[in-house]
């Protein structure tokens, strides 16, 4: 249930966001936004679920903003009217919707990823001890 609601609450940020961006300052139809959302979400929700918690945040983000604008920018290639301006509003709602990945991946990790059974793998360096003794050397007799 925890991956259902992620999934809803990353495809309500990437429709608010392409919304903003594609439907209000650029004019898009709303059936061409819901679609490019839809695409967009679950091609980037499998990467979280698979990448996120091997590369990091800063480094998930980075790749969420190549996906985003080239996903916009191939589907709005295709699907809508004003294709002139599909490059500048990419590059504007890659940006916003980065900007929130950030948001969204500290959602992830702190209520979907399960890392406390994870760290139990992983020894910490702060439960090492150093072991020190003595030389134990033969001596070496003073008479021969």
């Amino acid at each position: 249930m925890k991956y259902v609601l992620a999934f809803f609450i990353k495809f309500a940020l990437t429709t608010g966001i392409l919304w903003v961006t594609l439907g209000l300052i650029f004019q898009i139809s709303f059936s061409s936004l819901m679609m490019t959302s839809l695409i967009l979400t679950a091609v980037a929700f499998a990467g979280d679920m698979l990448i996120l918690p091997r590369i990091g945040n800063i480094a998930a983000a980075v790749g969420d903003f190549a996906l985003a604008y080239i996903g916009i920018w191939g589907i709005g290639a295709l699907l809508y009217d004003n294709a002139l301006y599909v490059d500048g509003a990419a590059l504007i709602a890659a940006f916003l919707i980065t900007i929130s990945e950030l948001f969204y991946h500290r959602y992830l990790r702190n209520f979907v990823f399960d890392y406390v059974d994870r760290e139990e793998k992983y020894i910490h360096s702060d439960s090492l001890q150093t072991e020190i003794s003595e030389e134990f050397h033969a001596k070496k007799d003073k008479n021969k």
